[in-house]
């Protein structure tokens, strides 16, 4: 049995990449940083064993994965979803936005695949997916901060991946556009309506289309697969 761990696993995307894993068969981890009661809740609710530890902290990293491949074994799928927003008119911004931003959202993808990435290569096969995001393709006023990181990911996962290939560790990016999460279901109605009036589809994504792209992603199927960014937005934006 394969071991997926998921950042930012217990709400939201992160949360319905995880319950897909571990319905495909997967021994899943899920990592958190702040909110005990969710990801208490999370936990009890699917049996998913959920971690606390800042990504952001190389050295809570290594401990973190550590502490899960003691339980579960060594980490053979690494979905790197944690992310958090600091969105701010960039003459507004202070250095605090953005390093905060940077810190989790690219630096954090480097300290977790950082330490999996050996394993891999050694044991010859592996699966890193980072979800990045619609604004990190095209950008987004009062997202310099995230839309920056977010394009950070997909170099990282093309640069990546060509060192992992002859390894059988494939790197690919998700790039979600607007998902019906509870971040985006709390703004008023007629920012959503203009939302949604951009979107070809007609209507807001689903966090479980962006988990069943994640278990493409992560399973054999996919090994010919790596250095690609998988744009799931409805037809929003075309790269």
């Amino acid at each position: 049995m394969k071991t997926a761990l998921v950042t930012g696993g217990t709400r939201g995307i992160g949360a319905a990449i995880a319950m897909a894993l571990k319905e495909a068969g997967y021994q899943v981890a899920a990592n958190y940083a702040g909110n005990d009661e969710a990801a208490a809740r999370f936990t009890e609710e699917t049996g998913i064993a959920s971690y606390k530890w800042s990504i952001a902290d190389y050295d809570a990293c290594t401990d973190g994965v550590g502490r899960v491949e003691a339980d579960l074994g060594p980490v053979d799928v690494l979905v790197n979803n944690a992310g958090i927003t600091r969105d701010v008119m960039f003459h507004k911004m202070t250095p605090e936005d953005w390093r905060a931003v940077v810190d989790v959202n690219l630096n954090g993808v480097f300290n977790m695949t950082h330490q999996v990435f050996a394993g891999m290569r050694s044991r010859k096969f592996g699966r890193i997916i980072s979800i990045s995001s619609i604004n990190g393709q095209k950008g987004q006023m009062g997202q310099t901060n995230y839309s920056a990181a977010k394009a950070g990911e997909i170099g990282f996962t093309k640069a990546l991946a060509q060192e992992g290939a002859r390894f059988n560790v494939t790197v690919n990016a998700v790039c979600p556009g607007y998902i019906a999460t509870d971040m985006v279901m709390a703004v008023p109605e007629v920012v959503r309506e203009k939302i949604i009036s951009q979107i070809p589809v007609g209507r807001l994504g689903e966090a479980s289309e962006i988990a069943r792209s994640v278990l493409f992603l992560a399973s054999d199927d996919a090994g010919f697969v790596t250095g690609s960014t998988l744009t799931v937005n409805g037809g929003q934006y075309f790269i």
